[in-house]
């Protein structure tokens, strides 16, 4: 019977174009173990030596760990299973390197303050799963206790299911929107006043009666957008036509603190942060109107 022909590592470093220190570092780590050794304890391969090292060249070019080329080899996991592993890493790693060159072409605009650099820092090292679990985090400790199903809780509900990621390749001004929403998230005050909201409307769910929120934005968005005082006659004569003639200053007093809970601008900003991340169309600002309504409804003798 015939010995089958045996190649020295030499050999098999020519015929497969890896180099001998790779085909040696590959048999010491047990991925192309030699088929036999020389009487000089040289290593020597034989024929299927070849086809594995064609395999073991080519799941490592793919980036493939020699771990999960060992699995692989002891048909422990199919190369299908090692191969869709690897493309969620690719993956991973491709939407990384895309929100890297989005942080670095806003850092190209200019010199951010020291905080949202940090911020940005964060930003490019967090996954998506990271990111994720801080908005969960954010939202966990600021609406505990509180019933995201209550009637008026309407923020703590919205706050828990609107989406808050980055899409797969972001742009700069998406990026730059995550960074604030991140530097928003973190603010005591803001968690403050976003649980105030929530835990009111939990208990009062019922608007006001007197205040048309559609009237407050068509009038008083019309008197700011066209600079009328408040407290001018002007500006009352808008209030009339909102709420009427009726109600006394401390019927006035108790609307406007009611419509105060609920109105703040960086709420708001929190939407619109989460419109540029979701790539929605922009909303025009609503709080200016009902701030100056509310500023009108005090502005009584």
């Amino acid at each position: 019977m015939a010995h089958p022909t045996l190649l020295t590592i030499g050999q098999l470093a020519r015929r497969s174009g890896v180099p001998v220190r790779t085909i040696r570092f590959w048999s010491d780590e047990g991925v192309l173990p030699e088929t036999d050794r020389s009487t000089g304890n040289y290593r020597r391969y034989d024929a299927r030596a070849v086809a594995r090292l064609d395999l073991v060249r080519t799941l490592r070019e793919l980036g493939m760990g020699l771990d999960d080329v060992r699995l692989v080899l002891e048909r422990r996991r199919s190369v299908e299973d090692v191969a869709a592993a690897h493309v969620q890493a690719i993956d991973d790693q491709i939407r990384t390197l895309r929100t890297q060159r989005a942080i670095c072409t806003l850092l190209a605009r200019g010199v951010p303050s020291a905080r949202k650099a940090a911020l940005m820092n964060d930003l490019a090292r967090l996954s998506a799963a990271e990111r994720r679990q801080m908005i969960d985090e954010f939202v966990d400790a600021t609406f505990a206790g509180t019933d995201p199903e209550a009637p008026g809780a309407g923020i703590a509900g919205i706050m828990r299911t609107l989406p808050t990621d980055l899409p797969d390749d972001p742009s700069t001004d998406q990026v730059e929107a995550w960074v604030e929403l991140a530097e928003l998230i973190g603010d005591p005050t803001f968690r403050a006043r976003a649980r105030e909201m929530a835990v009111t409307g939990a208990q009062s769910p019922t608007p006001p009666a007197e205040a048309d929120p559609a009237a407050v934005q068509e009038h008083a968005g019309a008197a700011v957008a066209a600079g009328i005082a408040p407290d001018s006659p002007e500006g009352q004569a808008v209030l009339a036509r909102i709420v009427g003639d009726d109600l006394d200053g401390p019927a006035r007093d108790r609307l406007a603190d009611t419509i105060a809970t609920f109105t703040d601008r960086r709420v708001e900003r929190y939407y619109q942060l989460l419109g540029i991340l979701n790539g929605w169309e922009p909303f025009p600002a609503r709080v200016p109107a009902f701030e100056w309504f509310i500023e009108a409804l005090r502005a009584h003798p």
